[in-house]
């Protein structure tokens, strides 16, 4: 077994196999994370429509200190909303960055077998 694995180093298939799995992990971690940021947005954009209704209850109703007390909620709720969609808007790039990367050397890999007259 020993003599194989040292041929199958030598062509770099092994370290290729590795990094492929780790470049896989590490976008299955992305896609999690994308995920929960894809909640936590959504969840977010209602808080601010929530803040938003309340604002507008208040100032139908003409109460000047609910409508400031909620009015500076509602800024801070839509900065917290602003936070997490560019944190989601980070991680859609990291992931579409990971996935070209993984076709880039996916492509290579393939581009130097064929070169080499390796099957």
């Amino acid at each position: 077994m020993g003599p194989d694995l040292r041929s199958r180093m030598a062509s770099g298939s092994a370290v290729h196999t590795a990094e492929f799995i780790v470049s896989s992990a590490r976008l299955g971690e992305l896609h999690e994370c994308s995920a929960l940021l894809r909640r936590t947005r959504v969840r977010a954009e209602e808080i601010v429509d929530e803040a938003r209704a309340l604002l507008a209850e208040a100032e139908q109703e003409g109460d000047p200190v609910r409508i400031l007390m909620l009015t500076s909620q509602l800024d801070e709720a839509r900065q917290a909303y602003r936070k997490v969609l560019n944190a989601y808007v980070t991680i859609c790039r990291k992931i579409n960055e990971e996935r070209q990367e993984i076709i880039q050397a996916q492509m290579e890999r393939e581009r130097v077998t064929r070169l080499s007259g390796v099957a």
